[in-house]
C-alpha cells in the first residue's frame, strides 16, 4: 500500500477496527483528551470519533491543548472533535475544563529537556498530578514511556511490566515521576487508571524507521550504539489506548505497549538500503543492551498489531522517496544516557 498524502495517512491512522467500535460502545460516558495537539493526539481523537460512528453511539469527544501548531485545531474541529485551548500548567485553565467520565492523558515533554530540566519536571510530574486531582472522579488512561526501564540485555527480549524501573537520565526519571504521582492520586481517590508504557509509535512523518530510512537515503551514517529497538504502528497504539479503559483500576494497571519484534538497527538499515539501492553507512558497534520493551501481555489481551514491521518499512520507504512531509523531530533513539 502506497500512502502519498497526509490526508491518506491521517485516514489510515484513524481507521477504527471492530474492536475499537465495541470498546467505544461499551465505554460509559464521554471522552476528553488532554494534550491532543501532539504527534498522536489528532489521529487518536479522530479514531475515537470514527469508532463511535461505526458503533452507532453518540459521545462528546473533546481535546485540550495549547494548539501551537498551525492547522491542528481546525483539523480536529472539521472532524467532529470539540477543541478547548488551554495551558494545563495553569490551575485556572485546568479547573475550567468540563467534567468527563473518561480522560486520556497525553501531555509530556522529552526533547529539549537538557538545559530546561525544571520545565520537563513541571510538565511530566506536576501537570499530571494536577490533572489527576482535577479528574479524580474519571477513568484515566495515561501515556508513559518505556524509558522508565533500564537498558536490558538484548537476548532477554525486553523489560516486562514486572521489571523494576531503572530510568537513566532526567527525562526518564521524570517519566517515572509521572507514573508515581498518578499512582498517588489513584490511591488517594480510588481513581481507576491504566498507564501505557509506550515504545516508539511509528507515523510516516516521525519515528525510528523514518530516522534510519532518512539517513540511509541521504547517505548519512547510521549509529549502531543502540543496536536494537521496538516499534509499533501509531494506529495500533491508538487502538490499544481506546481499548485500555476496560483495564482501568486502582492502583493503576501498567501495560507495555509496542510491537512484538526486537528489531536490529543494522538489519533495518540494510532493508532500507535494498529499497533505495544504497549501501548504508554504518557507524559504531552494537551494545549487548538496549532500551527494549516486552509487550507480550498487551498482545495477549488485545491481539498482535495489524500493521507489520515489513509493511511499515515499505510505507516509510515510499514516503521518503516521495519527499513526504515530516515533523522534523528525530527520536534520538540511539541515545543511551537519557539526555534529550
Amino acid at each position: 500500500m502506497i500512502v502519498s498524502t497526509e490526508q491518506q495517512l491521517e485516514d489510515l491512522l484513524s481507521q477504527p477496527s471492530q474492536a475499537d467500535a465495541q470498546a467505544m460502545a461499551a465505554l460509559d460516558g464521554d471522552l476528553l483528551l488532554l494534550g491532543v495537539g501532539g504527534k498522536m493526539g489528532p489521529s487518536l481523537a479522530r479514531r475515537a470519533r470514527r469508532a463511535c460512528a461505526l458503533a452507532g453511539v453518540k459521545k462528546r469527544i473533546a481535546g485540550v491543548a495549547r494548539f501551537s501548531t498551525p492547522g491542528t485545531r481546525e483539523f480536529l474541529e472539521a472532524n467532529g472533535i470539540e477543541t478547548i485551548a488551554a495551558d494545563l500548567l495553569e490551575s485556572a485553565a485546568l479547573a475550567a475544563l468540563p467534567d468527563m467520565e473518561n480522560v486520556i492523558f497525553m501531555t509530556g515533554r522529552k526533547f529539549g529537556s537538557t538545559g530546561a530540566e525544571h520545565l520537563t519536571w513541571a510538565m511530566n510530574v506536576f501537570q499530571p498530578g494536577a490533572a489527576a486531582e482535577r479528574f479524580r472522579r474519571s477513568r484515566i488512561v495515561a501515556f508513559s514511556s518505556g524509558n522508565v526501564y533500564p537498558l536490558m540485555p538484548v537476548l532477554q527480549g525486553g523489560a516486562t511490566e514486572s521489571t523494576p524501573p531503572g530510568p537513566i537520565g532526567e527525562y526518564p526519571q521524570s517519566a517515572l515521576g509521572r507514573e508515581r504521582i498518578l499512582e498517588y492520586f489513584s490511591s488517594r481517590h480510588g481513581t481507576p487508571m491504566t498507564i501505557l508504557r509506550l515504545n516508539y509509535a511509528i507515523d510516516l512523518r516521525y519515528g525510528v524507521l523514518l530516522d534510519v530510512g532518512q539517513k540511509v537515503f541521504e547517505r548519512r551514517p547510521v549509529d549502531l550504539a543502540m543496536g536494537h529497538a521496538n516499534v509499533i504502528w501509531q494506529g495500533d497504539a491508538n487502538s490499544v489506548c481506546l481499548r485500555s479503559f476496560a483495564l482501568c483500576q486502582s492502583p493503576p494497571e501498567i501495560l507495555n505497549l509496542t510491537g512484538p519484534e526486537t528489531i536490529s538497527i543494522r538489519w533495518l538499515a540494510g532493508r532500507f538500503g535494498e529499497r533505495f539501492g544504497i549501501d548504508p553507512i554504518l557507524e559504531g558497534t552494537e551494545s549487548d543492551t538496549a532500551l527494549l520493551n516486552n509487550a507480550a501481555r498487551c498482545h495477549r489481551l488485545f491481539g498482535y498489531p495489524a500493521v507489520t514491521v515489513e509493511q511499515m518499512i515499505e510505507m516509510v520507504a515510499d514516503w521518503i522517496g516521495l519527499g513526504g512531509a515530516t515533523h522534523n523531530k528525530p527520536t534520538h533513539f540511539e541515545t543511551r544516557d537519557g539526555r534529550f
